[in-house]
This record gives C-alpha cells, sequence and structure tokens, in this order.
C-alpha cells in the first residue's frame, strides 16, 4: 500500500513535471523560432528582403548617392518591420511562458485543490 501511495507521488510531483517542463520547452523553442527572433536580431540592419542596388563608378557621384539614400533607406525599413516581428514573437513567447507556468502550478497544486473540493462538498452535505 505504501509502495502505491510512494510511486503515485513520484508519478505526480517528478515524472509529470518533467514531461510538462519538457513540452513547455518546445512550444518555448518553436515560438521564438516560428517568428524567428534569432535570425531577426542577428540581420537587424540588413536590407529588407535583400533589395540593394549597386554603387556606380568611382567618379560617379550621382549614381552613387542614389544608392546610397535607396541602400540606406532598404536598411531603415528593415530595421522597422524587423522591430515588429520580434516584438510579436516575444510577446507570443511570453504568452506561452506564461501558460506553461500556469499549467505547471495547477498540475503541482491539484492534490490540494482536489482536497479542499472534497471537505467543501462534505460541509455542503452537511
Amino acid at each position: 500500500m505504501i509502495n502505491i501511495i510512494y510511486q503515485a507521488l513520484i508519478w505526480h510531483f517528478c515524472d509529470i513535471p518533467k514531461g510538462i517542463l519538457r513540452g513547455w520547452g518546445n512550444y518555448l523553442y518553436f515560438s521564438l523560432n516560428y517568428f524567428s527572433v534569432p535570425t531577426l536580431v542577428v540581420t537587424f540592419f540588413s536590407p529588407w528582403r535583400k533589395y540593394g542596388e549597386a554603387y556606380g563608378g568611382t567618379f560617379d557621384i550621382k549614381k552613387n548617392f542614389e544608392s546610397f539614400v535607396f541602400n540606406s533607406m532598404s536598411r531603415i525599413i528593415g530595421a522597422i518591420l524587423r522591430t515588429g516581428l520580434i516584438i510579436t514573437g516575444l510577446m507570443f513567447g511570453l504568452l506561452v511562458f506564461i501558460i506553461g507556468l500556469i499549467i505547471l502550478i495547477l498540475w503541482l497544486l491539484t492534490p490540494v485543490l482536489l482536497l479542499i473540493i472534497f471537505i467543501l462538498g462534505i460541509k455542503l452535505l452537511l
């Protein structure tokens, strides 16, 4: 009898939380990689969709200036759009983190909550 209770406690407080943490980590990894947050951070100032214009010759000042302005605008647009995507990805990751924490806490508190509900039910019957 004691062995069954011991195994149930090990299962409830060790085995299942390990599985919850493993799944929670997988969801966090997925959420950050779905929005490509690490890649967006590394390529933050790269031109948007690799749009760029080649520079002219050494003495072609007008062409060089046009290319510089176009490439600068492409990098600024890329940084603005990447900022939005990074913020969206981090917010989604934070949501996944909070939901996972709630699930883990509720799982660990389930025996206490069941006991409280059982006691309240007995009081209602009496």
